[in-house]
């Protein structure tokens, strides 16, 4: 989509801290952490949200992939043996900013049981 953020990062039009990428997926530092380990993980391909996936033929593959990038991430950032979280926030409601599907990857403190 020509005017998304994550599909501009994603194309290589604008700059982020990539952490890890693949042909279907950029993992990058979000620019504004709420933990010392704060990553973005975004499908190349845009779908708009995780209600979304359903409609799309990739949508499965797309949520696998999503969760795979999050694994290799988390070891990448040596979260992995003590914990991290993952969020995805799904609608104006839910808190999400960017259409475009992504998961947070959050960790490196001790994370309450708390929302964040």
């Amino acid at each position: 989509m020509a005017d998304c953020i994550f599909c501009k990062i994603a194309q290589g039009e604008i700059p982020a801290n990539i952490v890890f990428e693949n042909e279907q997926v950029i993992v990058f530092h979000d620019i504004k952490p709420a933990a010392p380990v704060h990553v973005l993980i975004v499908p190349k391909k845009h779908i708009s949200d995780a209600m979304a996936l359903d409609q799309d033929a990739d949508g499965p593959a797309i949520a696998w992939v999503l969760f795979q990038a999050a694994a290799e991430a988390a070891r990448l950032l040596g979260v992995d043996k003590k914990g991290f979280r993952l969020i995805n926030n799904c609608g104006k409601d839910g808190g999400q900013t960017i259409d475009h599907i992504h998961m947070h990857l959050i960790g490196g403190i001790t994370l309450g049981e708390g929302l964040i």
